[in-house]
């Protein structure tokens, strides 16, 4: 639901707490915890917005079948992120979506949450950010701290390390990198 932008990780901590500020201002509670619990986990937005409260709270890990792979994967839900749940879900019922809509008793859509973050972006004056945001940060982070490509390409489900390092943004921060300085 990008319409093909180049759609960007979040490649500083500065840039994240922006996207939260304009969260915290422009959108509601759900959406900055949404915001807050994908770059933690590095689940796509198709497997976020459907989970429900019982699917998190007081779970170490959430198990989920990908909607784009059909595969049973199971994700650890960092510390902080918990913490986070246990505050976000304090006064919901077991069965309640974590992203509830507010027309009707479903989740927010994929799209929702793209509106949502464009709102955010559109309030930063960014024109790079998406759905595909959260999950490019946490990977783009995840891979700047432990400089594993191949535990991020199995968390990604990847089929190589070029497709994760591309996905994640660090190709091109590479190349311009060996571009900066260059003249002839």
């Amino acid at each position: 639901m990008t319409n093909e932008k180049n759609v960007q990780p979040l490649r500083t901590t500065q840039e994240i707490e922006d996207m939260r500020w304009a969260l915290s201002r422009y959108a509601s509670a759900r959406d900055l915890f949404m915001f807050n619990f994908g770059i933690n986990t590095g689940l796509r937005v198709s497997d976020i917005v459907p989970l429900k409260v019982s699917d998190v709270r007081g779970k170490q890990h959430v198990i989920i079948t990908e909607k784009k792979t059909g595969k049973i994967k199971r994700f650890l839900i960092p510390k902080s992120t918990r913490e986070a749940i246990e505050d976000y879900t304090r006064s919901m019922a077991d069965d309640d979506y974590l992203f509830a809509s507010r027309k009707g008793n479903g989740h927010i859509t994929t799209t929702q949450a793209y509106r949502t973050l464009q709102k955010a972006a559109d309030a930063l004056g960014r024109d790079d950010i998406g759905t595909h945001t959260m999950r490019k940060t946490f990977g783009y982070h995840h891979y700047k701290r432990n400089k594993d490509v191949a535990t991020l390409q199995h968390i990604f489900n990847h089929s190589a390390p070029s497709i994760t390092l591309k996905y994640i943004g660090i190709t091109d921060d590479e190349i311009d990198k060996t571009m900066e300085d260059f003249a002839l």
